[in-house]
């Protein structure tokens, strides 16, 4: 299992730029806060709160492109792969 995540910052920065792509007036401040609003949502809801699985490895792909975050994932892939031999 892989939780993929990346700092609230990152993500509304790549919403705002997706939006922005498509032609939308948007503010990246609003976004960021509506980021951090649903993160503490989701989160802290009493059904299926927003976590990682206690098996899963995190993936924390602020700092990562898409082909990066997907290197990275298919290396968690064949790391586990490989330690069950």
């Amino acid at each position: 299992k892989i939780f993929v995540t990346a700092s609230p910052e990152v993500r509304a920065r790549r919403r705002t730029d997706e939006l922005l792509a498509k032609g939308r007036d948007v503010d990246y401040a609003r976004i960021l806060d509506e980021t951090r609003e649903r993160d503490d949502r989701d989160s802290n809801r009493a059904v299926a709160p927003l976590r990682p699985a206690a098996d899963a490895v995190v993936l924390d792909t602020s700092d990562l492109d898409r082909a990066g975050a997907f290197a990275a994932a298919v290396a968690i892939v064949a790391a586990k792969r490989a330690a069950e031999g």
